[in-house]
């Protein structure tokens, strides 16, 4: 989806440039949230663009801003009308992630570690659903095959042949051994990962067991980097009731250092094929 109409990205970038008026105001969250009689929970919402922004949201904070030039204000306005627009992924219903699957759509680049299953993106269907399956127990099928489906609609991204997602990804071995499914299942899932490792705009590395302990130890996260400079890089991670975004430039900065140590501490790229293949053929074995 193109940039000027993902809701997700344009709810983003309301959020930022009312941040900014805000700031330029000289007013806290919390004196707003008291002259509109809302919760300054809404206000930071509003503003980090986790939550829908109406047009009245933007006409009743331009009036608190004093914002005069009508030229301004009608390009705010027209913003929120975009906002609330539907992505694709709203068409299967209430996603735990859309907030990310958003982001996601419109990123020009995403780094991605993952110490424990092949990411999303790289995934076989067949692996996808066992793989939710096992990790979410108590969801019916029908939920089940939603989220395959979903997860499924996201590789259009890798396949994309205008604008195709730069990914680079790291793994530690354990996601290579963990039997998800079954042997045959996981034979075809690496056989996959190894076919997708060759597309010139996705890099795949593995940090072997031999390696001990490294800097992502500490678990999952993905950096989400996009074509717009105003549009801030994001630090995804996945709870289980709730994500974590980080957008302030400090957090973001850690994350990066931390992912070029997983790369350097990885296996390179030819080597990491090779060591996925090799597995792969253990498991048909």
């Amino acid at each position: 989806m193109a940039s000027n109409v993902n809701p997700t990205v344009r709810r983003r970038r309301l959020g930022q440039e009312l941040r900014r008026l805000r700031e330029l105001k000289g007013m806290t969250a919390e004196e707003v949230a008291e002259r509109l009689l809302v919760s300054q929970s809404k206000i930071s919402r509003l503003e980090n663009g986790r939550r829908s922004i109406s047009q009245r949201d933007v006409r009743d904070l331009c009036g608190v801003y004093e914002v005069e030039d009508h030229r301004i204000v009608d390009s705010l306005m027209q913003m929120a009308k975009d906002s609330r627009q539907q992505g694709w992924w709203h068409s299967f219903g209430d996603i735990p992630y859309s907030v990310y699957i958003g982001l996601e759509t419109d990123a020009a680049s995403l780094r991605v570690y993952d110490p424990q299953v092949v990411p999303g993106l790289l995934q076989t269907r067949a692996y996808a659903e066992a793989l939710i399956t096992g990790a979410l127990p108590e969801t019916t099928p029908t939920d089940i095959e939603k989220r395959v489906q979903v997860r499924m609609r996201r590789q259009d991204r890798i396949a994309s042949p205008e604008n195709p997602l730069r990914l680079w990804t790291v793994l530690d071995e354990s996601a290579l051994r963990r039997v998800v499914g079954s042997r045959h299942l996981m034979r075809d899932q690496l056989e996959h990962l190894v076919e997708q490792s060759q597309l010139p705009h996705v890099t795949v590395q593995v940090i072997p067991f031999e390696m001990g302990a490294h800097p992502g130890l500490n678990g999952q996260y993905a950096i989400l980097e996009f074509p717009d400079a105003a549009d801030s890089s994001v630090v995804y991670i996945e709870g289980v009731t709730s994500d974590l975004y980080l957008e302030k430039a400090n957090d973001v900065q850690q994350y990066s250092v931390m992912y070029e140590h997983l790369r350097a501490q990885a296996l390179n790229v030819e080597q990491s094929r090779q060591l996925i293949a090799d597995i792969a053929k253990e498991y048909a074995r």
